[in-house]
């Protein structure tokens, strides 16, 4: 077993609580990973399953202080069945409040139980620089996180008005919790957080970023770069993507509307340090690779299984909403993805979700930010008053990390780009204006500038070309 310090053990990797010893083993303050995923899933599968049995009702304020509480000796009981890991207790924290949660995000129980409990948790390789243990579900709908006690503590602290948020607005880019649990272990509490999974691993993401607004040490360390899939920062997204994420109009004002909205509502928890995590899956790359090693090209990437990446896991019905989602973007096109554009034309698709929202802004963050902006610039460290930390983060996603695009453009796996001039004189088109082909493909045309009828310069053109299947 690893030492308390780690430094003692040559081999082993030591990050916060999490160790790694030279076999490949994951322990968490001395319990070992495949324990943990253990008791999680039995406690879970108890905890939830009980509250199914009792009658629904409306959240009191009660609800979000009720820590329940079962004992699961290895032998069993009358209570719990027999298991092959150490005696545990297991303490469900407001169950009556986050089964309200998992209700508003259309989660049914035995949806819940099936997702976190049929089958073996898998446990992420790369889970970042925190310390934490991450599991996610074999179906890619739920991440499992341990945090610290701080943390759950402020999670607790934040229910009531987490709660009166999604009330008012479901559509949100901020974690959605669904359980906040601890399993007691050879006298160690080891707390764990239920959440949406941002990042699908079906989904093969070519980028990633952890993007804070802030230039200050926001560069990814050469230790980071040599991953397998590395997270990027804001400094590598500048000098990489300078363009920005083009969007059509209506979804890059959804997306920024949904974050003013909750950079409001971080500010007003006085929380701060958090960041926008961004995936991007490159469907014009993916294409290109697939055909390099001769595979057809069909009309979509990878088609997510059935039943699988539900609308409370998705990027777009964060920020719209199935109701508003354009005609043009099918789901399986898209795989809950947010279509985009890159300075080249590609063809993208976004994965995103703000992150890392328990950090509130007591003295420890105030003096931090005290003497890293004596020795700095004190608008660019990540460390801030919640109030400026919000309205940077806002400016930078909404001016930088996205634009808007002139135009609509309808962004199908099917459709080719190809680039045309319209000189001054030709006549004008009404738009959107199709032309149908003998063998059937389709062109549509979108202008990029002003309307065609008043041509008094070059306009570039989008040419749509449809790909027969």
């Amino acid at each position: 077993m690893p030492s308390p310090f780690g430094s003692s053990q040559g081999h082993e990797k030591k990050i916060g609580h999490r160790r790694v010893d030279a076999s490949g083993e994951t322990t968490y303050k001395k319990t070992t990973s495949s324990a943990l995923k253990g008791a999680i899933q039995l406690g879970i599968g108890y905890t939830v399953g009980n509250l199914s049995s009792k009658p629904e009702r409306d959240v009191l304020m009660q609800d979000f202080y009720v820590v329940e509480s079962i004992f699961f000796p290895s032998e069993g009981s009358n209570l719990t069945p027999a298991h092959h890991f150490p005696d545990f207790r297991f303490k469900t924290y407001a169950p009556v409040a986050f089964r309200y949660f998992r209700e508003l995000f259309g989660i049914r129980p035995d949806d819940y139980l099936y997702s976190l409990c049929n089958e073996p948790l898998i446990e992420l390789s790369n889970p970042g620089a925190s310390g934490s243990i991450f599991y996610v579900t074999r179906d890619d709908e739920f991440i499992i996180k341990t945090v610290l006690h701080k943390e759950a503590e402020f999670l607790q602290k934040l229910l009531p008005g987490y709660y009166m948020n999604l009330n008012q607005n479901p559509r949100t880019l901020l974690p959605k919790f669904f359980g906040l649990y601890c399993v007691q272990c050879g006298g160690k509490n080891i707390r764990v957080v239920v959440m949406n999974n941002i990042l699908p691993r079906s989904v093969r993401m070519h980028l990633k970023f952890d993007l804070k607004g802030s230039t200050y040490k926001r560069r990814a360390s050469k230790k980071e770069r040599e991953k397998s899939k590395p997270t990027f920062k804001d400094l590598d997204f500048l000098s990489d993507i300078p363009e920005g994420l083009t969007l059509d109009q209506d979804t890059y004002g959804a997306l920024v509307k949904t974050l003013q909205r909750d950079c409001l509502v971080l500010e007003s928890f006085k929380i701060m340090d958090y960041s926008l995590l961004l995936g991007v899956h490159n469907k014009t790359q993916a294409e290109r690779e697939r055909q390099s090693q001769g595979s057809p090209i069909k009309g979509g990437d990878e088609k997510r299984p059935a039943g699988q990446r539900s609308l409370y896991s998705s990027a777009m019905e964060s920020i719209q909403g199935g109701s508003t989602c354009r005609d043009t973007l099918e789901q399986d096109d898209t795989m809950g993805g947010i279509p985009a554009m890159g300075a080249k034309g590609e063809r993208l698709l976004l994965f995103i979700g703000i992150i890392d929202i328990l950090q509130s802004y007591r003295l420890i963050k105030k003096l931090e930010h005290s003497w890293k902006s004596l020795i700095h610039d004190g608008d660019t460290v990540s460390v801030h008053r919640p109030s400026f930390y919000a309205e940077r983060f806002y400016k930078f996603c909404s001016t930088v990390v996205f634009k808007k695009s002139c135009c609509e453009f309808v962004h199908r796996s099917q459709f080719v780009v190809f680039p045309l001039v319209l000189i001054k004189g030709t006549r004008a088109l009404p738009l959107p204006y199709s032309l149908k082909h003998l063998d059937g493909t389709t062109v549509v045309i979108c202008v990029l500038g002003s309307s065609l009828r008043k041509l008094t310069s070059p306009l570039l053109l989008l040419f749509l070309h449809q790909v027969k299947s």
